[in-house]
């Protein structure tokens, strides 16, 4: 099975203060696994395809500032492919297809599978998935959607018609999302959700990109992707596309886009550090600090706690903390990057105090800054630093100091843990160049 998993940034407003610009909710880890440990949505999913289907080429399309956080919790191996810039649905598929011919290998005649990165499902939906992917190789019709059996009359999802009753059948029409009396009248119609899933021929999406767009491969598209028109795949493709089948699922399947969504999938009612005494009821909370939360007397009620903030909040108030946390400027406090992570431990107004961790075997770019001095305490682990081009190996307690302009970098040879306290006037993440490192 080829999978492009599509992986949208997002603001990340509706799941603060877990959430923020860099870290979207696919990424935050709320699922226990046998072991015990946690796992995000993206983490879940990809265990999930492999576990179907080990053999899988998973692609995962996305934006330059998840790349890290995707390497980070998946590892090297996953297919990236990474968006210059925003363009919509139909660009980020036509450019992952042309991804998975020219650098994954896969052939013209081979079946792609496209879905989102984030539902939270059972095995039954990735054994839909491939038997989608199998049913598109068939060639009966150049697109094949997955067509979900309704629960509710949803106003967040567009409609399919069937043109029959089969488990398999041609498109009779779509409808666009509708309220909700007019989506109580397509169910009984016998209309399913159009949950943004279907399946084709590589050559087909390839074949249709070609006839939009003026390009010769994968690396010509990425250098011109920023002229591209924005349109989604809809517009582009379906719409227009005669030949489509609608295969159905009947599985569970749910959109965990809120607090109370999210909450609702967890399978103990608190994460981190708390206490909750008996006069609690429904209440959820998810701390990633390291300071206890007490709840007393709670009912209803949702508690989050971040470097980023603290949420304290009403079920049914919490989908609507969006314009509330817009109004919010701050710092990015916490990061999972390639190579590790970091935390924000202190900010003043002329220095900041950060936890790093590095993984074994990672490093850092080789960089400077022009308007800052920097300050590395390594308190776990062993590594290697350069400055200027010296070389010295380090490991707890070691104290590293470097002046403004000095050329630096560290590498982990086991799990490195240090604070940076940055010293300067003027701190800024735009205060940083990087170098190629002679060797």
């Amino acid at each position: 099975m080829n999978i492009v998993l599509l992986s949208g940034g997002g603001s990340g407003k509706r799941l603060w203060p877990l959430s923020n610009d860099i870290r979207s909710k696919q990424f935050i880890k709320i699922f226990k696994t046998e072991n015990g440990d946690y796992e995000s949505m993206v983490q879940r999913v990809y265990r999930q395809i492999k576990t179907v289907d080990a053999g899988a080429t998973v692609t995962i399309a996305t934006s330059k500032t998840q790349v890290s956080a995707i390497h980070n919790q998946l590892g090297e191996d996953v297919g990236v492919s990474v968006e210059p810039c925003r363009r919509d649905t139909f660009s980020a598929i036509v450019l992952a297809t042309a991804y998975l011919h020219d650098v994954q290998g896969v052939g013209l005649e081979e079946s792609v599978v496209v879905c989102p990165v984030d539902p939270y499902v059972n095995y039954d939906y990735f054994e839909s998935l491939k038997a989608l992917g199998e049913q598109a190789a068939e060639g009966e019709a150049n697109l094949v959607l997955m067509g979900i059996e309704p629960t509710y009359p949803s106003e967040k999802y567009g409609y399919i018609f069937p043109a029959t009753k089969e488990q398999t059948s041609m498109v009779d029409t779509f409808k666009e999302k509708p309220d909700e009396e007019t989506a109580k009248s397509y169910i009984a119609q016998g209309a399913l959700w159009n949950g943004g899933v279907f399946a084709y021929k590589l050559k087909y999406v390839m074949d249709k990109a070609h006839e939009l767009i003026d390009f010769i491969d994968y690396a010509d598209l990425f250098d011109k992707y920023e002229t591209l028109t924005k349109i989604s795949f809809d517009y582009a493709v379906v719409e227009k596309e005669p030949k489509i089948q609608v295969m159905r699922f009947a599985g569970e399947r749910k959109d965990l886009g809120t607090w109370n969504t999210l909450t609702e999938a967890m399978d103990e009612p608190t994460i981190g550090e708390s206490v909750l005494n008996e006069t609690c009821a429904n209440v959820n909370v998810i701390n990633e600090l390291n300071v206890p939360i007490v709840c007393m007397g709670l009912k209803n009620v949702i508690v989050s706690a971040s470097p980023e903030g603290i949420l304290v909040s009403d079920r049914e108030q919490s989908s609507y903390i969006k314009p509330i946390v817009d109004k919010i400027e701050q710092q990015i406090m916490f990061a999972e990057k390639s190579w590790g992570s970091f935390r924000v431990i202190d900010v003043d107004e002329s220095s900041l105090t950060i936890k790093v961790t590095l993984n074994p075997g990672h490093s850092m770019n080789y960089h400077s800054h022009q308007r800052r001095d920097e300050i590395w305490n390594v308190i776990s682990g062993e590594g290697t630093v350069i400055v200027d081009g010296m070389e010295q190996p380090v490991k707890t307690g070691d104290v590293v100091t470097m002046r403004a302009g000095c050329r630096h970098t560290i590498s982990a040879m086991t799990e490195l843990k240090l604070i940076e306290v940055q010293l300067g006037e003027e701190i800024s993440v735009h205060d940083k160049q990087k170098f190629e490192l002679e060797t």
